[in-house]
C-alpha cells in the first residue's frame, strides 16, 4: 500500500503573537511610505510638469505586482482628471504599442529598474518619441538611464518575514501613484462637479449631482400661507402637511418668513394669552423674517452642510426669482445617503 504523501513542516516557528506580527508589518510599510515621501525632490515635480506639458494621456506599464498596483494608480489617475490607460509590456510588441500617441506620457514601474519586458519595450518608447517616467528602487539602472525623470520607490526591507515578496514597496509605489495623481487633479483645477461627472453611476457621484429639487416637497406638499394669514392658519397647515414648519410669502409668491412648529411651541409657552386669542393673530407677527433657504437648483450636499450647521431640520427652497416653490425636510436627505 503506497504512503500518503504529507507537506513537510516548516522548521520556522510561527509567530505565537498574531496582532504583533500584523503591526510590525503596517509599521515597516507606513515607514516606507514616509521614507519616500522625505525623499521627494525635484524629479517628483518635473514628472508633474512633463505629464501636463505634454497634454497626452498616461501610459502606465509593470509587471507582476507592479503591474497590478499600476492598474489601481490608471484607474485614480481616470478618476481625479488625468486621463490614463494600462499597458502590459508583455504584449506591447505584439500589437498594443498602437495605443501609445503622440503627447503621451509612459509611466513605467519596476523596482529593480532591470525588468527584461520593461527594458525590451524602452527602444520602441523611444522610437515613438514618448517620454518615460521611471518607479523605480535603483536610480543606477537600465530604466532610470532611459528616462526622463525617476521617482525612487525604493524601501529598506520588504515586511515580508522572507525579504522577497513585494510588501512594503507595493505600498510606496501605490502612494507614489496617488501623490502623482493628486497634485495634477489640484493642478487642474478638478472639483467635485468634474469628480461626479466621472462617477455618474457611483454612490458618490449621484450624491454630488444630485439637486434640491429632487428631494424638496413642492405642490400640494408645499406647507406656503400668504403673509396675510393668521396663527391658526398656519397651525392647521403645520399640521397638514407634516414638515414642521410653514413659508410664508408676499403677493408675488416671494418668500417673506417662516414658522416652525418650535416658533409655536416657544411662543405659546411664552404668554398666558388663551390659545383661541392667539390663533387670530397675524401670521406676520411671528414669523421669522428673512429666513435662511436654498435655491431649488442648488445641490442637495450643500442644503446638507447648512442643515447640520445651524441645526435645522427645514429650509424652505426658492426658484431663481426667490419665489418659494417648496420645503426641504432633513430626513429626506438622510434617507438618501447625506
Amino acid at each position: 500500500m503506497m504512503k500518503r504523501r504529507t507537506r513537510p513542516r516548516s522548521r520556522r516557528t510561527p509567530s505565537q503573537n498574531p496582532l504583533a506580527e500584523g503591526r510590525r508589518v503596517m509599521k515597516i510599510e507606513s515607514d516606507a511610505v514616509r521614507g519616500a515621501a522625505a525623499r521627494l525632490n525635484s524629479s517628483f515635480v518635473r514628472a508633474v510638469h512633463l505629464i501636463q506639458r505634454r497634454r497626452g494621456k498616461v501610459v502606465v506599464t509593470g509587471m507582476g505586482k507592479s503591474g497590478l498596483i499600476g492598474r489601481k494608480i490608471v484607474a485614480t489617475l481616470n478618476s481625479t482628471g488625468t486621463p490614463a490607460i494600462y499597458l502590459h509590456p508583455a504584449e506591447a510588441g505584439h500589437g498594443d504599442l498602437g495605443a501609445v500617441t503622440l503627447g503621451d506620457v509612459v509611466l513605467a514601474i519596476s523596482l529593480s529598474g532591470e525588468t527584461r519586458e520593461i527594458i525590451d519595450l524602452l527602444p520602441a518608447l523611444a522610437r515613438l518619441r514618448a517620454p518615460v517616467i521611471a518607479m523605480t528602487g535603483n536610480a543606477s539602472s537600465s530604466l532610470a538611464a532611459a528616462s526622463e525623470t525617476v521617482l525612487d520607490i525604493g524601501v529598506r526591507r520588504e515586511s515580508c518575514p522572507l525579504n522577497l515578496a513585494p510588501t512594503a514597496s507595493c505600498a510606496t509605489t501605490l502612494a507614489m501613484g496617488d501623490a502623482l495623481a493628486m497634485v495634477l487633479m489640484k493642478r487642474q483645477g478638478f472639483d467635485e462637479d468634474d469628480f461626479a461627472s466621472v462617477h455618474p453611476q457611483g454612490s458618490l457621484g449621484k450624491r454630488v449631482l444630485a439637486r434640491v429639487s429632487q428631494f424638496m416637497h413642492g405642490g400640494g406638499e408645499n406647507p406656503a400661507l400668504p403673509v396675510t394669514a393668521r396663527f391658526g392658519e398656519a397651525l392647521n397647515e403645520i399640521t397638514r402637511k407634516r414638515l414642521g414648519a410653514v413659508s410664508v410669502v408676499d403677493r408675488s409668491g416671494r418668500l417673506a418668513g417662516l414658522v416652525t412648529d418650535g416658533d409655536i411651541r416657544r411662543l405659546i409657552g411664552s404668554t398666558n394669552e388663551p390659545l383661541a386669542s392667539l390663533r387670530g393673530r397675524r401670521i406676520s407677527a411671528v414669523m421669522r423674517v428673512r429666513p435662511t433657504h436654498v435655491r431649488a437648483d442648488s445641490r442637495a450636499a450643500d442644503a446638507m452642510k447648512v442643515m447640520r450647521a445651524k441645526a435645522f431640520n427645514v429650509l424652505p427652497v426658492v426658484d431663481q426669482r426667490g419665489v418659494c416653490v417648496g420645503m426641504l425636510h432633513v430626513h429626506d436627505l438622510l434617507r438618501a445617503g447625506f
